[in-house]
C-alpha cells in the first residue's frame, strides 16, 4: 500500500536527518486538500523538538531529502508546516495493477483480537419496530467491520424474556385470547403477543380511569389497578416456577421467537449466540459479595448494597436490594462476566440506545474497580432515537412503525420508483421481486447507518430511495451501471489485465483521483473499526460512486482510441464495482449487476 511506503521513508528521512527514529504507526498522512498539488500531506508541527526547526523548514528539509532519495515522489511543495507530496503517476498505475491482481481488503492481517457485539435484544411482549431497525444494523455492520480489519467477532443477543412487562401481555390473553394462536388469527405471533400488550395498556387505562372517577388521586389509582397488581403477582408466580403461568410464558414466548427469526431473516442480520434474561436475571449475587469483601460497595443499614461514585462525578447507585433481590446493573455485572467465560474478549460493544448512557458508564466503572481483566475493551456504542415527521413512537399505545411493515412499505416504494425508471422490461418476475427486496432493503440500510450513530434522526422513506443522491439506490445502481460495461467490455474482448495497460506513463486527474480513492480503503475501514461507526464506511462508498460517476461523465471508456488507456479504464471499473460491493456487504447492503 502507498500510504505504508510513505510512511517507511518518513521513517527513514527522519533517521537520516535528525537522527531519530518515529514509530510507523504514530506517521500519520491526511489527503491533500483540493487547492494544492500533491496526492498526501505530512503534517510537521508535532516534531520541532525533533528537528529542532521551524514546522515549515522542517517540512522543506524532508520534502528535499524524499524527492532526492524516494523514486516515487516526483515532487512536493510545503504550505507552513504542511508538507505536500506529488507522487510519480507511474505509482497509481501499478497501484491499479496490484487492486486489480489483489483486492487491498485482502491484504489486511488477522489480528489476535476478540471482540463480541452484542445487538438487537428485544423484549418479547412486542414485534421489532424501526428504531430496533437501527440497532441491528448498527451491531451487525458493526461487527462486518471489525471482522473485515481483522478481528474474531462474536454476535450475540440479549433477550429481554422475562419482567412485569411479559406478564401483562400473557395476562390480556388470559383474558381475551380465547386459546387462539398466531396460525388461527393469521399474523406472525411477535405480532399478536404485541397486540396483547396494547390491550393490557387499554384495559389498564380504563380501570385508572375508573379509580379516578370514584375519587382516587391519579397517580395513586396508576399504583393501584387491580389488573396491574395482578400482573405483578402473575411475575412473582412466574418466579417460583407456577407451571401453569410458565407453560403459558413458554408458549407465548416461542410465537414471538418465530416472528423475531422470520423478521431477522427478511432484514438480512444474524447471531452467533442468543442469550436469555430468564437464565441470566439471578447472576451477580455472588460478584456482589465480592465487592463487599474487596471494599468496591457497602451496605447500608437497611441491608441494601450500594456503590459511591461521587469521586467520578455520579452519585451513590444501588446495586443489591434490602430484600437480596437484584436491580439490573447487577444481572449487567453477572451476565459481563459470563460473557467472557464463554468468549475471552479484549472488546465488548453494546449497541443500546443513548438513553441508557448513564447505566453504561456506572456499569462499567462498577467492572474496573472490580478488577475485570476486560473492563477497558468495554464500549457502549450509544446511538440516537430514530424519529418520524408526526413524533416519537410509544410500543404500549400500539403507535410503533413495525418493521416489517416498514420493509414490506418500502418495496412497494421501491417497485413503484423503479417502475418510474423503467429499466427492467426484461426481467423475469422473480427477479423484479428480488430486485425490488434488495433495493428497499439497500435504501433503508444506507439511509440509517450513514449517519453518525449518536445522533438522533429523522427518517423519512419517500427520500430513502432516490436514484440520483445520497443514497443506497445510487450506490446500487452505480454498482449496477458498472457491471454493464464489465458484461460489455468481456463480450468485446477487451482485457482490463494489468498487463495491458501498465505501460501508461501519463493519467488523468479523474483516473488518478479515483485510484487513489480506491487504494485508501483500508484507511476508512480501519477508521470505523476504530470508531465503531457504519458510517464512515457509508460516506466512503458515496464519495466513490461520484467518483467514478465523474469519471464516467468526463472520459469515454469504449469511445477511446488508445488500447491501453481504454483497458486502464475497463480496470478502474473493475475495483471500483469490487471496492462497492465489499464495502456495501459490510453495511449489510446487497449489490445488484443488473437494474
Amino acid at each position: 500500500m502507498i500510504l505504508q511506503q510513505l510512511q517507511k521513508e518518513i521513517q527513514n528521512a527522519f533517521q537520516a536527518l535528525f537522527n531519530h527514529t518515529l514509530p510507523l504507526e504514530k506517521i500519520d498522512f491526511q489527503q491533500t486538500r483540493k487547492e494544492f498539488e500533491g496526492s498526501y500531506t505530512f503534517v510537521t508541527f508535532p516534531y520541532g523538538k525533533i528537528t529542532g526547526k521551524r514546522p515549515d523548514e522542517t517540512a522543506t528539509i524532508l520534502g528535499e531529502f524524499l524527492k532526492e532519495n524516494v523514486a516515487i515522489i516526483k515532487n512536493f511543495n510545503v504550505v507552513k508546516g504542511f508538507l505536500n507530496l506529488v507522487l510519480e503517476q507511474s505509482v497509481w498505475v501499478k497501484t491499479l495493477a496490484n487492486l486489480n491482481n489483489k483486492p487491498v481488503w485482502q491484504n489486511i492481517k488477522k489480528k489476535d483480537e476478540k471482540v463480541m457485539v452484542e445487538y438487537s435484544s428485544p423484549n418479547t411482549n412486542k414485534p421489532l419496530h424501526l428504531g430496533h431497525l437501527r440497532n441491528n444494523f448498527l451491531g451487525y455492520s458493526v461487527s462486518e467491520i471489525m471482522a473485515a480489519n481483522g478481528s474474531e467477532v462474536m454476535k450475540v443477543n440479549l433477550v429481554n424474556d422475562r419482567g412485569v412487562h411479559i406478564c401483562k401481555s400473557m395476562l390480556a390473553y388470559q383474558r381475551h385470547g380465547n386459546g387462539k394462536t398466531p396460525q388461527d388469527l393469521g399474523i406472525k405471533g411477535d405480532k399478536m403477543v404485541g397486540d396483547f400488550y396494547v390491550k393490557f395498556n387499554d384495559l389498564f387505562k380504563a380501570e385508572v380511569n375508573q379509580l379516578v372517577e370514584a375519587g382516587t388521586e391519579q397517580k395513586r389509582a396508576e399504583k393501584e389497578a387491580p389488573i396491574l397488581k395482578e400482573a405483578q403477582q402473575m411475575l412473582l408466580k412466574w418466579e417460583q416456577g407456577d407451571k401453569e403461568i410458565t407453560d403459558l410464558w413458554k408458549k407465548m414466548n416461542g410465537w414471538v421467537y418465530e416472528g423475531f427469526d422470520e423478521t431477522y431473516k427478511s432484514i438480512g442480520v444474524k447471531f452467533d449466540k442468543f442469550y436469555y434474561e430468564s437464565n441470566t436475571y439471578l447472576l451477580g449475587k455472588d460478584i456482589i459479595e465480592e465487592g463487599l469483601e474487596k471494599g468496591v460497595f457497602f451496605k447500608k443499614e437497611d441491608g441494601s448494597v450500594w456503590i459511591d461514585l461521587k469521586d467520578e462525578k455520579l452519585d451513590e447507585k444501588l446495586v443489591l436490594r434490602a430484600d437480596g433481590t437484584s436491580v439490573y446493573i447487577t444481572q449487567d455485572i453477572g451476565t459481563a462476566d459470563l460473557k467472557y467465560r464463554d468468549f475471552p474478549m479484549q472488546k465488548s460493544v453494546y449497541v443500546v440506545g443513548n438513553e441508557q448512557d448513564y447505566h453504561f458508564k456506572v456499569l462499567f466503572l462498577i467492572l474496573k474497580k472490580l478488577g475485570r481483566s476486560y473492563s477497558d475493551g468495554m464500549h457502549h456504542l450509544s446511538y440516537g432515537m430514530v424519529e418520524l415527521p408526526d413524533g416519537k413512537m410509544k410500543s404500549r399505545e400500539g403507535t410503533v412503525v413495525d418493521a416489517d411493515e416498514l420493509v414490506n412499505d418500502m418495496i412497494k416504494m421501491a417497485k413503484e420508483r423503479t417502475g418510474e425508471v423503467g429499466k427492467i422490461d426484461d426481467f423475469s418476475e422473480q427477479e423484479a421481486e428480488n430486485l425490488y427486496r434488495m433495493l428497499a432493503l439497500g435504501a433503508l440500510k444506507y439511509y440509517l447507518l450513514r449517519v453518525e450513530p449518536k445522533k438522533k434522526m429523522l427518517f423519512n422513506p419517500a427520500d430513502s430511495i432516490d436514484f440520483q443522491g445520497n443514497s443506497g439506490v445510487y450506490l446500487q445502481y452505480t454498482h449496477a451501471k458498472i457491471c454493464a460495461i464489465l458484461r460489455k467490455a468481456n463480450s468485446d474482448n477487451i482485457s482490463h489485465k494489468s498487463d495491458s495497460f501498465e505501460s501508461l506513463t501519463a493519467l488523468e486527474s479523474t483516473e488518478e483521483d479515483l485510484i487513489r480513492l480506491l487504494s485508501d480503503y483500508p484507511i476508512y475501514l480501519n477508521e470505523a473499526a476504530q470508531n465503531y461507526a457504519p458510517s464512515s464506511i457509508a460516506n466512503y462508498m458515496y464519495d466513490l460512486a461520484k467518483q467514478y460517476s465523474k469519471l464516467y461523465a468526463e472520459l469515454s471508456i469504449f469511445g477511446e482510441e488508445n488500447e491501453s488507456k481504454k483497458s486502464l479504464r475497463i480496470a478502474l471499473s473493475d475495483a471500483t464495482a469490487k471496492t462497492l460491493k465489499h464495502a456495501g456487504k459490510l453495511l449489510g447492503i446487497e449489490m445488484p449487476e443488473r437494474m
